[in-house]
Order: C-alpha cells, then sequence, then structure tokens
C-alpha cells in the first residue's frame, strides 16, 4: 500500500480517468485527476505530487512534450506513460522526452499499480509520508539558479524573456511569437532547460528524434538554423550560439 503517496493522472478518457483514479485510492494513493495538459500545468502551480500518469495521445498535446516541459522546469517526479501505441521507437521517444515507464493499452490495473509502486521506490518514496499540501509544496525540486534569469510560468518556461510555452508549440517574448513544428520545439525545450551551457549534438538529436531515427549530420543543423531564423522575428529573444566540436548553448 502506498498511503498518502500523491498521483496526478492526466487522460482525457473520463470514464477511464475515473477507474483509475478508483483503483488507485482503493491502493491507498491520494489521487487527483485532470484532462488535458493545460489543467496539469495549472494544476501544479499549486503542488507537485509524488508520480505522474500521463496519457501520451492529449487532446491539446503530446505527453511526452508535457514531459519535458516537467523536467526543464525541475520536477523530477517520476512519469508512468500510457499510450495506445507500442512499437519501441515509441517507447524510447517517450524514454528520451524524461518518461520513467511505459504502459501500453489496454493492460491490467495491478500492472499499473505495481509499475507506480517501482517507480516510487526507485524514487525513494516506499514508505508511508505526512499527507497534505503543505507536504506536497516542500517536496517540489527547486529550479537550479542561472546568470540568464529562468523562471516557469503558468504551462511556459521562460529563459532571458523567451517563452516555450508546450500546448501551443510557439515561442514569444513581448514583441511578438513564433510557431515552431513538434521538432523545433523539442530541440529549443532541451535548449532553454540548460541556458548558458553547452548542450552536446547527440542530446539535441535524442530530444529532437525517436530512437532509431536516422538524422544525418547536416540535419540538425539545418534545423537550428530554421530556429534561429524564427527566434530573429522577435526583439528581445536570446541567441543559439554553436560551441564548435560540441553542439550548441542558448544565451
Amino acid at each position: 500500500m502506498s498511503y498518502g503517496r500523491s498521483v496526478v493522472i492526466v487522460e482525457d478518457d473520463d470514464e477511464l480517468r475515473t477507474v483509475l483514479a478508483r483503483g488507485l485510492r482503493e491502493e491507498g494513493f491520494s489521487v487527483e485527476g485532470v484532462a488535458s495538459g493545460a489543467q496539469l500545468l495549472d494544476r501544479i502551480e499549486q503542488a507537485t505530487p509524488d508520480a505522474f500518469v500521463i496519457d501520451i495521445g492529449l487532446p491539446d498535446s503530446d505527453g511526452r512534450d508535457l514531459c519535458q516541459a516537467l523536467r526543464a522546469r525541475g520536477v523530477a517526479a517520476p512519469v508512468l506513460f500510457l499510450t495506445a501505441r507500442d512499437a519501441l521507437v515509441d517507447r524510447i521517444a517517450g524514454f528520451d522526452a524524461g518518461g520513467d515507464d511505459y504502459l501500453a493499452k489496454p493492460f491490467a490495473f495491478v500492472e499499473l499499480a505495481a509499475r507506480l509502486q517501482a517507480l516510487l521506490r526507485r524514487a525513494g518514496g516506499n514508505g508511508p509520508a505526512p499527507t497534505g499540501r503543505h507536504h506536497s509544496q516542500t517536496r517540489r525540486p527547486s529550479v537550479a539558479s542561472s546568470s540568464m534569469s529562468r523562471r516557469m510560468l503558468v504551462g511556459a518556461l521562460e529563459v532571458a524573456g523567451l517563452r516555450l510555452d508546450p500546448l501551443s508549440h510557439a515561442a514569444a517574448d513581448a514583441s511578438g511569437e513564433v510557431t515552431l513544428t513538434p521538432t523545433e520545439f523539442r530541440l529549443l525545450a532541451r535548449l532553454m532547460a540548460r541556458p548558458g551551457e553547452a548542450v552536446r549534438r547527440r542530446d539535441l538529436v535524442r530530444a529532437g528524434w525517436p530512437h532509431g531515427a536516422i538524422v544525418r549530420e547536416n540535419t540538425l543543423d539545418a534545423y537550428l538554423a530554421r530556429l534561429r531564423r524564427k527566434l530573429r522575428e522577435l526583439e528581445h529573444a536570446p541567441e543559439i550560439a554553436t560551441v564548435h566540436g560540441v553542439g550548441y548553448k542558448i544565451r
């Protein structure tokens, strides 16, 4: 049993969300359910749970991009993905996005509960814990400070005045907004998660493309060049700089 351990379920299927919440409560979890990525991002402004169960196919966002947004803001709680897609490439893409486990639909509830228990044990959360909002807030990981100010708004990562919204797949500053493709979004999110630091080329490839994808040397450079052009349309956006022999950084 996991008395007091809090879980947020992000699932747009109302019936499935209700069934999972009821079952996990019977297992001793404190459970809250939301139906969209936007609702999750609003909810974690209040407190961070001990674990997440996130459906990849949400109506307003890809669950993997949502997980990446959580990791970028310093949220380290384990994420269990639910999906109808069970190909190896899809599973690896979920892990590359920061997920901790992957469960394909349809599944047995007992397996989901067992996987959650295992994730919490690995995260150091296998014993009883106090409940309530104060406890959840004290567990929330802090975001490391940087000479380039980094903070999270509701649903958006911000670095030096540039905001990245995982729901609209857009980057914006005070002067305007540019729309990004999913790959451009994932590349920029990886750079913005480590402002001022060099991100290696292989890490950017893992962030931008599924495992097993054939990404030529100049493909990454072409995408970064497109990102640079888009960011130049914004008056106050930081620059993506090349770190020769290593990769790229945002500054």
